[in-house]
């Protein structure tokens, strides 16, 4: 478990008797696909590492309508800046778009950690603040850039500079609703850029052809390269 802990980089940095800590707080969660892992308004006791598959965090509407608000992968936690809250709940619910194991971490004790060290409170701000940077980032595109620049720049984020090519990794409708566009515009998108020869599409299998013109309209300054730090090859979830 203290190995599966360190994959995440909001826990990479702890030392070795804090990692150990944190295991005997923490048990294994498994989902199948689609269920829930909880809803928005539970009381929020735990925070989550995802080890595999994906979870969607989304809010409902009224009327029941889904807003997928963040896709989380392997690797990557979530819901841990609600600790520095008195009696927080969850605002979103999550749930698993494919098969999914988590470690679930007990967020209380992991609050009195912080209390007896400075250097674990620093490590913790060091990473909401890059979360928080990465929001900001989302609320931009989100709000000043078109649907066709919202794709393009999915796109590249998920394609390495050493690859051209990306399986899809989510089912279209929620893909389209974490970029804020309707399904059938995001299926528009697609076929305008495979019209250009910006990109080829061949089912799941996106291959980019023209880098710096996808680079063009994602609205990138100075063409600025995105993508992960590897080409990890990703299945879409049919549906």
């Amino acid at each position: 478990m203290i190995d599966a802990l360190k994959t995440a980089p909001l826990l990479a940095g702890l030392s070795q008797s804090q990692l150990e800590r944190v295991s005997r707080h923490a048990t294994r969660v498994v989902l199948g696909a689609e269920q829930l892992l909880f809803s928005q308004g539970d009381p929020a006791e735990r925070f989550y590492l995802v080890l595999t598959g994906r979870i969607q965090l989304f809010r409902l509407s009224p009327g029941g309508a889904e807003k997928v608000i963040e896709l989380v992968s392997p690797g990557q936690t979530f819901a841990e800046a609600l600790m520095f809250l008195n009696a927080p709940r969850y605002p979103v619910c999550a749930g698993a778009l494919a098969p999914s194991e988590l470690l679930s971490l007990d967020a209380r004790d992991f609050a009195l950690m912080l209390h007896e060290s400075v250097d674990t409170c620093f490590l913790m701000l060091g990473s909401l603040s890059q979360r928080l940077r990465g929001l900001i980032g989302e609320i931009d595109n989100l709000t000043m850039h078109t649907a066709s620049s919202r794709v393009a720049r999915y796109l590249l984020t998920k394609v390495s500079t050493e690859s051209r090519s990306v399986k899809l990794d989510v089912r279209k409708g929620v893909l389209a609703s974490r970029l804020s566009i309707q399904p059938e515009t995001f299926s528009r998108v697609m076929k305008e850029l495979a019209g250009r020869g910006i990109i080829e599409v061949q089912g799941a299998q996106v291959t980019i052809v023209d880098r710096p013109a996808l680079g063009e309209v994602a609205e990138l300054q100075d063409n600025i390269e995105l993508g992960p730090p590897n080409s990890e090859s990703i299945q879409m979830i049919k549906g």
